[in-house]
């Protein structure tokens, strides 16, 4: 399993939270069980399931990007990943002139470590191959030096 898949499982456990099961046993010579009647309304918490593959990816990234602020388009977001990556979550460049720095761009959308740690959006993985996590942080450093990633047409 690709070790962007297990994050996602985290994430969409994480995103689906945790309900409390209560069990009502009826006690030594009762014949019944029964609940008292709930005077308080409960609701079922609010998920969102996103497929594991590049339209799921970009779905979730634009939701948390809404959450945090940061513009930007399916259409612009998914124009950039084709031409950086072709939409492939573990690519990495190994030739380019920040590979012969050292510091190699990685994931969908090419991110560099530094550029992913600073502007890395909090509620996803801190991980550069990490799909959403990887269209958040570049989408963020997109607006921040251009506006949104709307405005970016080649590579930045």
């Amino acid at each position: 399993m690709p070790a962007f898949a297990s994050s996602r499982l985290v994430r969409t456990l994480a995103v689906a939270g945790t309900g409390v099961a209560v069990v009502a046993l009826p006690l030594f010579g009762a014949t019944s069980a029964s609940a008292a009647p709930s005077t308080q309304a409960t609701t079922a918490a609010s998920t969102t399931a996103y497929p594991d593959n590049l339209d799921g990816w970009i779905r979730e990234a634009m939701d948390v990007m809404a959450q945090n602020g940061i513009p930007g388009s399916y259409d612009s977001i998914h124009r950039n990943i084709m031409r950086e990556s072709s939409g492939n979550p573990a690519a990495i460049n190994l030739w380019d002139s920040n590979a012969v720095k050292g510091t190699p761009s990685k994931g969908l959308l090419q991110v560099i470590d530094p550029t992913f740690q600073a502007y890395h959006v909090p509620g996803t993985a801190f991980d550069p191959f990490d799909p959403v996590a990887n269209i958040a942080a570049a989408c963020n450093y997109a607006a921040d030096r251009y506006g949104s990633i709307d405005n970016v047409f080649g590579a930045y």
